[in-house]
């Protein structure tokens, strides 16, 4: 799923490691969700969106629009 979060992660100055620890997963899973490698789980894709203070749209683009 195309995604916005490297862009948004490097506005932060956050490594993928600093990122993965605020959200609760591996460096490993934020390199390949940034790769879009995998998609986020929808609990996620949310937690992901608060964390940067933004609608899930802001974050992921809906593959069905």
């Amino acid at each position: 799923m195309k995604n916005r979060l490297k862009l948004l992660r490097a506005e932060r100055s956050w490594t993928q490691e600093q990122l993965g620890q605020a959200l609760g997963v591996s460096r490993q899973a934020v390199n390949a969700l940034e790769t879009e490698k995998h998609d986020p789980s929808l609990d996620l894709a949310y937690r992901i969106a608060a964390l940067f203070e933004r609608p899930v749209e802001d974050v992921f683009e809906n593959p069905h629009a």
